[in-house]
């Protein structure tokens, strides 16, 4: 693997919209694989606050501000949503289908990070309309890697559209 590491731009030009004040929704229901993630956000130095659900269901409560999370404005969307596709309650794949069938979520970035690399799991995902599809890497170091890049590329790099 390449040592290649993307660093984030001075703060005054890192994110064109307000990017860097909205949170990142994790929805990861292995422990271990959170903790990994806050490890990797913070060596790269994102900021964001990373907001964590543990099941299918608390992200479509989260993300259309119902039940627990009622409270929260439903247009106050994430940065992105990184999304295991093997959850409890309501799979992966429904949440991102429900995500692009609500027009105020249609164009949030959602990038898919799991375990599987199943054909059927990739096309599928595509098919919902995912932004990316990522295997996670077993290797810590690995996983760290590709945590980072996932977060400057979305947070750093990419230019949203407006509105999104």
């Amino acid at each position: 693997m390449a040592n290649d590491v993307f660093l984030p731009a001075a703060p005054s030009d890192r994110m064109p919209d307000d990017a860097a004040s909205r949170a990142i929704l994790l929805v990861e229901d292995n422990a271990d694989d959170i903790e990994l993630t806050r490890i990797a956000f913070r060596e790269a130095k994102i900021a964001n606050q990373l907001t964590v659900v543990q099941d299918g269901a608390e992200a479509l409560d989260y993300l259309f501000a119902r039940g627990a999370h009622a409270q929260r404005d439903p247009h106050d969307l994430p940065s992105i949503v990184l999304l295991d596709l093997n959850l409890p309650k309501v799979d992966g794949r429904e949440v991102l289908q429900a995500i692009r069938d609500n027009p105020v979520t249609r164009s949030l970035p959602v990038v898919v990070m799991t375990t599987s690399a199943e054909p059927f799991d990739v096309e599928a995902s595509y098919a919902l309309g995912v932004n990316s599809y990522i295997q996670k890497p077993v290797d810590f170091e690995r996983f760290v890697w590709a945590v980072k890049q996932v977060g400057l590329y979305w947070l750093v790099l990419n230019h949203p559209r407006e509105g999104a």
